[in-house]
């Protein structure tokens, strides 16, 4: 068994080594969480500008010039800025939330935590990953200030749109300089997460705390960490490459003989390509990046209010290893319409579908766990199962685009834009919203109001079907994505349900506000929460005060006796027995 370290650092003293430049991955997930806070409002912001130009692509929208000087004049959006708005909300939501939330916030607070550590192992990294990741989104907000405004070459950046500069237009100049430095500083902050991630897990566990017997979160961001390790090491070189085509006058992904503005371009011998291959070898893992987390607080969540153990435990971990192994061979199936030969994209289509059985198999244990069982409703478990459904929908769409001739035909639409979505966006939002519900009292300790929680998940999943299902219905109908107007004869007939739509988004974004306002005034007013008020096992309701003491445990570190999951069990403490609770199981729970 793995010993403990000693504690790294003294309790913090003043205000800004306790709260701002703090070693204590406690505050350092607040901070994480409260960055991903601000990002996903702004995301939705952009994503509202959006969908009111394409409902009504001439409508001037108050304000809106002061947002950029050049691109909407009138304060009715152009072309490019409407594309300059996609790129950084992609960017925001894909990176600095769906990341963000789920992996740094939560993982950095309760991964020593359920381990029975005193903290990371190095908590200078620690704090450094959070103020690095914080730069990164300030250099990527600083694009909106600049002269020619952010990037427009969407969030994946496809060269040689991304790599010219400014003489393509408005957004490739110094925006496009600032996303990809933004990226970079987003990668390192990352890399610097994951390498405290891992030994974390591997190192700290507290006495008795065997690899089998750790929560389904802990292995969830263990396995996400060793993917982050893998994607953000290759984005990280590819955005210094990008960088490099602009400044230094590179050619990593210009091709020669390119013209621009009937001007040939003074590049030679670079690949288009080549940054597909870079990027999609990040892009693919990190959807599950942004999913696995989702998978193991979903676990976690429904074990608890089910009051009995999933069905298979050794199951659903070694199927979240096996789509961590998986994901870095299907990234290829975003590049079916990229020239790429039939036979790399045979190659390529297998394991996409085969991806699809690991996470298969944890749907079944969800459902075969739940089936008979006497779920507990509250705002946690809702969205939990929104979770399923929304992951479920989202991902049966993907066996149409793992088909490389099927995908040909769908790959411009709205059909993917519905699926990834549905299948990654909605799912790890209600993942996120799964987990702030449920760890909210340990936290702050206080609890969340449960009437406003449970209204905040039925407006969001009714909203998120109403607006991501009928992509899939304009994708059929051959609507392309990126477009920022519909304005030929055809796609005319699909406006008014663009419209609706819009309403969708705009009901949906404001249903947000529900849990905007239940967040603050619960932090502050909130009922106090009782040190376990959901009658859970692991570790994070052993410590002594909600919120945890500075090293988390007290003076004394926990050992452990028994999984994560002993629920369904007679002891003096109900249907349930904590971890690190010595009383013995009842012979028919052992056998």
């Amino acid at each position: 068994m793995a010993t403990h370290a000693v504690h790294h650092h003294a309790p913090p003293v003043g205000f800004l080594r306790k709260y701002v430049f703090s070693l204590d991955h406690k505050v350092i997930g607040k901070q994480y969480y409260g960055l991903a806070l601000v990002a996903v409002f702004l995301g939705m912001l952009l994503s509202w500008l959006m969908r009111l130009h394409l409902g009504w692509t001439n409508l001037a929208i108050p304000g809106l010039h002061f947002l950029s000087k050049t691109g909407a004049a009138g304060d009715v959006m152009t072309p490019e800025y409407y594309l300059q708005l996609m790129t950084m909300h992609g960017t925001i939501m894909v990176f600095f939330v769906l990341t963000t939330a789920p992996f740094a916030a939560f993982g950095n607070y309760f991964l020593p935590i359920q381990v029975g550590a005193e903290d990371m192992p190095f908590p200078h990294f620690n704090m450094m990953s959070f103020w690095v990741t914080l730069a990164g989104f300030l250099v990527l907000l600083s694009s909106f200030f600049v002269g020619d405004g952010p990037s427009l070459a969407g969030w994946t950046q496809y060269a040689p749109l991304s790599a010219v500069g400014a003489v393509a237009g408005p957004g490739q100049g110094t925006g496009e300089i600032l996303w990809a430095s933004s990226i970079a500083l987003f990668c390192i902050g990352q890399l610097l997460g994951s390498l405290n991630f891992i030994p974390t897990t591997l190192d700290l566990r507290a006495k008795g705390l065997s690899l089998g017997r750790l929560p389904y979160t802990v292995w969830a961001w263990f396995i996400t960490s060793c993917m982050a390790l893998a994607a953000f090491a290759v984005l990280t070189p590819a955005c210094i490459f990008l960088i490099l085509d602009h400044v230094a006058g590179t050619s990593f992904f210009v091709p020669s003989n390119l013209v621009i503005n009937d001007q040939l371009q003074p590049h030679s011998g670079g690949s288009t390509l080549l940054w597909q291959h870079l990027f999609w070898f990040f892009g693919h893992p990190e959807v599950y990046i942004a999913i696995v987390p989702g998978m193991g607080i979903v676990s976690h969540i429904l074990s608890t209010n089910i009051r009995r153990p999933l069905l298979s435990y050794k199951v659903i971990v070694g199927s979240m290893v096996s789509i961590a192994f998986l994901s870095y061979m299907v990234y290829g199936h975003h590049m079916f319409v990229s020239g790429m030969n039939p036979i790399s994209a045979l190659a390529f289509s297998f394991p996409t579908l085969i991806i699809t059985i690991p996470a298969t198999i944890i749907v079944l244990m969800w459902i075969g766990s739940l089936y008979g069982s006497k779920i507990r409703i509250n705002a946690a478990s809702l969205f939990a199962l929104g979770f399923i459904s929304v992951f479920v929908t989202g991902g049966v769409s993907g066996f149409f685009l793992a088909q490389p001739s099927i995908d040909i035909m769908l790959h411009a639409t709205y059909f993917v834009v519905g699926h990834f979505h549905l299948v990654m966006a909605v799912a790890a939002m209600f993942g996120i919203f799964a987990g702030t519900y449920f760890w909210f009292p340990k936290m702050f300790g206080r609890m969340m109001n449960e009437t406003l929680g449970k209204l905040h998940f039925w407006l969001t999943f009714v909203g998120a079907y109403a607006i991501f299902m009928p992509f899939h219905y304009l994708g059929l109908a051959g609507n392309v994505r990126r477009y920022q107007a519909f304005v030929d004869d055809y796609t005319q007939s699909l406006i008014p349900l663009h419209k609706f739509i819009t309403v969708a988004a705009l009901a949906t974004g404001a249903a947000q506000l529900i849990f905007l306002y239940n967040l603050i005034h619960s932090r502050f007013w909130g009922k106090p929460a009782p040190l376990n008020p959901w009658e859970a096992t692991s570790l994070e309701w052993s410590t002594p005060s909600s919120p945890p003491p500075f090293d988390n445990f007290g003076s004394t570190l926990p050992v452990v006796y028994h999984d994560a999951y002993q629920y369904g069990v007679h002891s003096s403490t109900g249907d349930y027995l904590m971890q690190a609770s010595p009383e013995e199981l009842p012979a028919e729970a052992k056998e």
